[in-house]
Formats: C-alpha cells, structure tokens, sequence
C-alpha cells in the first residue's frame, strides 16, 4: 500500500461565522472542526498531516501546532484560491513519496470511512462526490460512459443539461504527490476572482490522456459550515448519528432526541441515560449505569450500576464507584467515589475521596479551597456524614467514624469516632412575639 498524507485546507476568512473566533477552531460535538478534519485523515491511514493555514488566524497556527508541531504547518498568504492553498503545502511534502487527499477544515462531518475508498485505486486522480438532494451552486460532476470522470463543471453559467446533474464535487481528492504539484503548476487565474482552482487538475490530467475517477458518499458526509446556522446543522447531524450508533450498540435513551454528546462520549451496551443529559468531552460511562436527567458531566468516569441525578453535575476527575449514588443537585469534582458511597442530595464534592459504602448527608461541603490552594478530603469506609456539615480541607474522616449534623470540621476524626461541633443552644422567652408587635407598632407610625 503507497504510503498516504493529508492537506486540510483550513485558510479561509470565515466572514460568514460573524465571530472572533477563527472559524475552523468553531466546535462540533465539543472539538474545533479542525481537529474532525485531522481525525478524519489519521482514520484514513494518513501518516502525514498538512494543514493551510492563514496569516490572519494565529490561533489556528497555535492550535495545530499543539496537536501536531510546526511541521505541518503550511502558510497561504495571500488567500488566492483553493489551488494555491494546496500549493503551499509543497515544502512539507517535498519528502514524502505516495498518495495525497486533500480536504477542509470546515467540513467536520467528513470520516475516515469516506475517505479510504479513494486512495490505491490506479486512476491518476480520484474525487469524491455526492448525490445531492438539491444540487444548487454545486460543482457537477461529468462522467464519461466508462464511468471515469472527464471534467468539473462549475453552476454558474451551465447549461440546463448540466444543471440537471446531480452528481456534485465535493472538493475532496487524491492524487499522487508529486502529478498533484506539477498539475497545481499549471493551473491558472483566468476567472472573475484571479484565483487558483483547485478543480482544474481535473481538466489539467484529461489533457495529459490520465484517467480520472469519482468516489461516491452521503451528503452529509460532506456537509460545509460557513455560517452559525450551518454549524447547528452539522450539529444535529452529528448527535443523530451518534445517538443512534449508541442506541444500536445497547445503550438505553428513551429519549434520544434530547441527548447532547461530546465526540469522545464513551457509553457501553446496558447503560440508560435519560432525558436532557449533556456530555462535555472525557466521560465514560459503564454498563449497567443510570444517568439521570438534567445531569451534566465532563471528564468523569460512572462505573457499573452507580446511578447519577437527576439535576446533578461531575465535573473533571468525578469517578463514581460501582453501585454508588449521586443525587439531585449534588456536585462532585475530582473526588474517587467508593463503591456503594452515597451523596444523595444538595452537597459539593471537590477534591478527595469517599470509600466504600459511606454516606454524605444533604448539604455537605467539601471546603477544599482557600483563596489559594486547594486540599483534599478523605472520607472512608463506612463514614456517616451528617447534614450540613463543612469538612475544612485538609481533613480525613475515619473508616466508620460518624460527622454529626452541622459540624464544622477542621480536624481528623479516628476510625470509629463521632465529631460533633454545635453551639449550645439559647432560648429568648417570648422574643418572637414582643419583635413581632414591636414591628407592627413601627409600622402602624
């Protein structure tokens, strides 16, 4: 198998996003479209990645260079065309002996699946393309009676018969290195725009009597965002797609619909998540889990058969033992729950570890900051902490030991032990009722 690399187009202005933020770092399923592009192409065997970036999104620049490092980097300036966007990967590429695809970052919902059809195919040049529902301004594909691909024919100013086609470009192509840049070479600006098209090798390789092919996928799979409404849409692509891999995987959503997941949402075969949950990126959840609804989660692991929510939020580092519970309106935050722990309303677990089988009461806090450094809280086995208490970090809770209600506690407390730090009690005799009337007088005035 020729060897493979990758050129993501990712140079465009992105006017149309109408935001600070460069458009290919936009997010889809939680990840900047960039990085869909770049995932798309290791999926595909790319062992090299090439991405054309602009001089007026360092962010960009900063972005892939953190994933990938300055060597796949490439720099079009100026902006002249997709052509001269493929051109300015020529440096990177010098070396490397085998096939090239070239895509977009602005295309998210473009997969590996897609793109491996067109590599080792024998045609000097392969395109993907698309049926499209309604064809629009679309490049049309023409194809020759032996099925081989004789040219792209741009909308505007077409013929009817042309118009009629369906059969769209969708830009993506692969050719090999070194025919791709000498094709590139010979491209020229001889249009409206003085820009360099990348469809014209197509014409550019039927010159030279090279067959040229099309690859055909879904629509979808090539679905461009240009706009906020555009990324929605690619949006609620993707999460149908998703909901219903994990539905058929076994995964129980009663409804669907309302499931927002992250692009690296891991859940197995038995688990349910219920209506209105939202995953940020890094959450596993286990077989045999409930997530209940109005839950949020991020960066968390729910082990088999612990229940989450309803309305309650893990946060990064949240591992939520087997059999364990995380009520309503409870919040947990680097904490390592034991299985069977409890926490099963209304309390704020951040930073440490609860053991097995203890129980958090309603309206604990986990006191793990103090305007400058955080500390951790260590309940274990078998605690009873009771409601409303404050655990002033650092502190540890004994295999056992018992917190009674409203402690404040600033101290270890021994396996086995009970704490209980109350005020004594003060009873004003009739207080209430001479305040009240006081009141009333006042304002009677």
């Amino acid at each position: 198998m020729a060897a493979r690399a990758a050129v993501i187009l990712a140079a465009g202005q992105g006017t149309r996003m109408k935001s600070l933020l460069p458009k290919v770092l936009h997010p889809l399923a939680g990840r900047a479209m960039v990085d869909h592009a770049i995932n798309a192409a290791e999926a595909a065997g790319c062992e090299r990645v090439v991405v054309v970036v602009g001089t007026h999104a360092p962010e960009v620049v900063a972005h892939v260079t953190k994933r990938l490092g300055e060597q796949s980097i490439a720099v079009q300036d100026p902006p002249l065309g997709t052509g001269h966007a493929v051109l300015a990967a020529k440096a990177q590429l010098a070396d490397f002996d085998g096939e090239v695809v070239v895509t977009f970052a602005d295309c998210p919902l473009l997969r590996g699946e897609s793109i491996q059809p067109l590599f080792g195919r024998g045609a000097a040049l392969t395109v993907l393309g698309f049926e499209a529902a309604d064809p629009g301004a679309y490049g049309r594909l023409i194809l020759g009676e032996d099925g081989s691909l004789e040219r792209i024919t741009e909308a505007k100013g077409a013929p009817d018969e042309v118009l009629a086609i369906k059969t769209c470009n969708s830009g993506v192509l692969v050719c090999d290195r070194g025919l791709l840049f000498s094709l590139l070479g010979e491209v020229g600006n001889d249009n409206p725009k003085g820009e360099y098209y990348l469809t014209d090798v197509v014409q550019l390789a039927r010159g030279r009597d090279l067959r040229c092919e099309a690859v055909f996928t879904d629509e979808a799979a090539v679905q461009g965002v240009n706009s906020q409404a555009e990324l929605a849409a690619a949006e609620r692509v993707w999460q149908q797609g998703r909901r219903r891999e994990l539905m058929d995987q076994g995964v129980r959503m009663p409804a669907p619909e309302t499931v927002w997941l992250a692009w690296d949402t891991v859940v197995e075969a038995g688990a349910a998540i219920e209506p209105n949950v939202v995953f940020g990126a890094g959450v596993t959840v286990r077989s045999g889990a409930v997530i209940g609804a109005f839950s949020h989660l991020e960066g968390c692991e729910v082990r088999s058969g612990a229940k989450v929510g309803p309305y309650a939020r893990l946060r990064p580092g949240a591992d939520i033992g087997e059999g364990a519970r995380v009520g309503n309106f409870v919040e947990v935050k680097n904490v390592a729950m034991g299985p069977g722990a409890k926490a099963n309303h209304l309390a704020y677990l951040g930073d440490g570890q609860v053991g097995a089988g203890a129980n958090i009461g309603a309206g604990t806090i986990f006191c793990n900051y103090d305007g400058f450094n955080k500390a951790r809280t260590e309940v274990g086995e078998g605690a009873f902490v009771g409601s409303n208490s404050s655990l002033v970090a650092p502190v540890k809770i004994g295999e056992g030991a018992m917190v009674g209600s409203g402690s404040v506690v600033t101290e270890d407390v021994a396996a086995g032990d009970l704490y209980l730090e109350r005020a004594a009690p003060t009873v004003k005799a009739g207080w209430a009722a001479r305040f009240r009337e006081a009141m009333k007088a006042r304002r009677g005035k």
